[in-house]
């Protein structure tokens, strides 16, 4: 058995047991989480990452190791910025607090199918047609110059949404309290409640958001624009994606009271992307930027625009 294999057994047999803790004690039905549960959910999610990057770091080398460490804090990063968008699609349809917690869950099981789909199409095209990797590149300077410059004015409006209005003209919907369930029998037809529109509007904005976070990690991990992926980058890719989006949940609950802090976060993560969207056009020119540079300006970045959010005086109430 070589190592490649020997890690995706390891990376299926951690998941596996992940989602069955995670279902079976830590995501009670009605049950809801505190700041204090949320941090230690945070702390398990993340601590489960570093050991997954320990485990690469030993059985295949630090090349690999800190592809998957950078791929994981780019993907960690933006979902900080896809949970702003999940709280305003809670609070708009007022989802009961004891609900919560499962219906991120679903969405989030939901986000991981479509990925897994998404990665394993882009990866095929991309070995077919490696010129794609230079659109993939101009794709991502294009969103960060635009991400840099966005107002915060321009706020994600759920009832504009076209995964809404779809859902409103598809289904039935009723305003009933949903109590767990998503969908419920009235007059012997049966109707989507809000709970169950919440959730296909989850895994929908993170398809939206993959648009940006997969192409992301593919210009980041692979190692040429001209070569095939290596079985061990397509590791890194599925293995980072997976454990970063794990963790959406209990981000959620742990940074709803405080988002409106990280007001540079936004900017940190225009200037990866630039930077990401440069290295990969500039290997036309076989002008290759090194992983581990690429791992410095991440946390160079993101770190710099949470300390200066930080630092930032709020405004008074």
């Amino acid at each position: 058995m070589s190592t490649t294999q020997l890690a995706y057994i390891v990376f299926g047999i951690v998941l596996v047991l992940a989602l069955l803790f995670d279902l079976g004690l830590m995501s009670k039905k009605h049950a809801t989480v505190s700041i204090k549960k949320a941090l230690w959910q945070t702390l398990f999610w993340v601590g489960l990452s570093m050991v997954f990057w320990a485990f690469l770091w030993i059985e295949k080398d630090s090349y690999v190791a800190t592809k998957y460490i950078s791929a994981y804090l780019m993907e960690w990063s933006l979902s900080i910025d896809n949970i702003f968008v999940f709280i305003l699609i809670f609070s708009f349809f007022k989802v009961n607090e004891m609900d919560a917690g499962r219906a991120l869950l679903v969405g989030i099981l939901l986000a991981i199918v479509f990925r897994v789909i998404f990665i394993a199409l882009g990866i095929e095209l991309i070995n077919r047609f490696h010129w794609l990797m230079y659109v993939f590149g101009a794709f991502l300077l294009y969103t960060g110059i635009k991400l840099f410059i966005r107002k915060e004015d321009d706020e994600y409006d759920p009832q504009q949404s076209k995964v809404y209005k779809a859902v409103t003209k598809l289904f039935r919907i009723t305003d009933r309290q949903a109590n767990g369930k998503y969908v419920i029998p009235i007059q012997n037809k049966w109707y989507f409640t809000s709970l169950a529109v919440v959730v296909l509007m989850l895994a929908a904005t993170d398809i939206v958001f993959a648009l940006d976070s997969i192409p992301t990690v593919v210009t980041l991990v692979r190692s040429s624009a001209k070569q095939a992926f290596t079985p061990d980058e397509v590791l890194v890719i599925y293995s980072s994606n997976v454990f970063a989006v794990l963790g959406l949940r209990s981000l959620f609950f742990l940074l709803r009271g405080a988002v409106n802090r990280f007001v540079y976060l936004q900017q940190g993560i225009a200037v990866v992307l630039v930077f990401i969207g440069i290295k990969m056009l500039i290997e036309f020119f076989d002008i290759h930027i090194s992983i581990y540079l690429s791992l410095g300006v991440i946390v160079l970045c993101i770190a710099g625009s949470i300390v200066a959010s930080l630092l930032k005086k709020q405004p008074q109430a």
